[in-house]
């Protein structure tokens, strides 16, 4: 079977599974496109040419790109759920791509805001938005949401207006994989929430929608709209790391540990559904503590 076409049949089966986002569909489409063009270049454009040697070439070749340790881990995981989709369908006798190792990740500390910083930055936006200018009134109610609550920024933009519950204080939310979890939100949230739908949105509102943010054009607000909102916000704040909206999702789960959160209770809220992932954020606070310790300690 040709491969190309191998892969079509793989991302169309895929589709129809439960659970799959279409960024996940997209980069498996990415990934396995790029090895399609690899093997083609080995004038190898059948499903049953692939072997592990094939694979391994292929990888080096990105390892050789200067690729990320997690792009290789992402293509090889890519690449296994291909294979092993072409054994259960009968179109390879065998699966070649499950002696792929995948490499262990590069261990980066996520970006974390202090208090004060985040203060300073909450504190800025708000006096903006006392202007009444209804894009400075919705800028302040999404980073004022984003840090209370946690959100990943797909997870923000997809908001509906039937999603918050301001009497409980909480927000409904589809995460990752479709599930649906329900994270809580603090009053000055819900302060900057209620002037925003209130005063700003009905002003960007154009057509009929139930999106809570809305962007210029009154549409749905899109994903890198809220990056470059973001990045502009952090970029003058000193600290090492991305300025994009996760380091105020870092920033949140950091902060709630800090102050005597559960790890689990952490886990739920963020909606990770391994421990393991939730755990970089004890690190994080190990490292600010320590921090605090050799700047603050007569004996450091």
């Amino acid at each position: 079977m040709d491969l190309r076409k191998a892969i079509e049949s793989f991302i169309e089966a895929k589709s129809l599974e439960q659970g799959l986002s279409q960024n996940t569909l997209k980069s498996y489409r990415s990934d396995l496109e790029t090895l399609a063009e690899f093997s083609e270049t080995r004038l190898k454009s059948k499903l049953g040419e692939l072997d592990l040697e094939l694979f391994r070439d292929w990888l080096w070749d990105g390892s050789g790109r200067n690729l990320a340790k997690s792009t290789l881990a992402r293509r090889i995981a890519a690449l296994r759920s291909f294979t092993g989709w072409a054994k259960t369908a009968g179109l390879i006798e065998a699966d070649p791509g499950l002696r792929l190792r995948t490499p262990k990740p590069d261990q980066h500390l996520p970006r974390v805001l202090t208090r004060n910083q985040i203060d300073d930055l909450l504190s800025s936006l708000s006096l903006l938005a006392e202007t009444g200018d209804p894009i400075s009134i919705r800028n302040h109610a999404i980073v004022e949401l984003l840090y209370a609550s946690a959100l990943r920024v797909s997870e923000l933009v997809g908001l509906d207006l039937g999603s918050i519950d301001f009497e409980r204080l909480t927000i409904r939310v589809l995460g990752k994989g479709s599930k649906e979890r329900v994270v809580p939100f603090g009053l000055p949230a819900k302060d900057a929430l209620t002037n925003y739908i209130d005063s700003a949105r009905p002003k960007l509102l154009e057509r009929s929608t139930n999106a809570v943010f809305l962007g210029t054009r009154g549409q749905r607000l899109g994903v890198r709209s809220v990056y470059q909102l973001i990045a502009e916000l952090l970029s003058d704040i000193p600290g090492s790391g991305p300025n994009g909206p996760h380091a105020l999702r870092h920033t949140a789960a950091t902060h709630l540990l800090d102050g005597g959160a559960d790890l689990r209770t952490v886990q739920e809220m963020l909606g990770h559904s391994n421990l393991g992932t939730t755990q970089i954020y004890t690190h994080v606070s190990a490292e600010r503590l320590k921090e605090s310790y050799r700047a603050s300690h007569p004996r450091a």
